[in-house]
């Protein structure tokens, strides 16, 4: 299991009822570089959503799974 994939279930998880953005994780782990980071959060986080594992919204609609999203996006738990 790898660390992001543990850091955005731990969010979820922390935060069941409320959506965050991925800058939030990485900005926790990572606190003097976590833009360094940002990519691969991002990358990892929409894995996670074409798996099912978790939901990201942009303006509060669920993406493609077939796109990668531009712009800022929203992670939450499944409901």
């Amino acid at each position: 299991m790898d660390i992001l994939r543990i850091a955005i279930l731990e969010f979820c998880r922390q935060r069941p009822d409320t959506s965050f953005c991925p800058s939030e994780v990485v900005r926790r782990m990572y606190p003097e570089s976590w833009r360094e980071f940002l990519p691969d959060i991002r990358q990892k986080a929409f894995e996670m959503y074409q798996e099912g594992e978790i939901l990201i919204t942009q303006k509060g609609k669920l993406l493609d799974k077939e796109s990668l999203p531009l712009g800022p996006i929203r992670i939450s738990k499944l409901k």
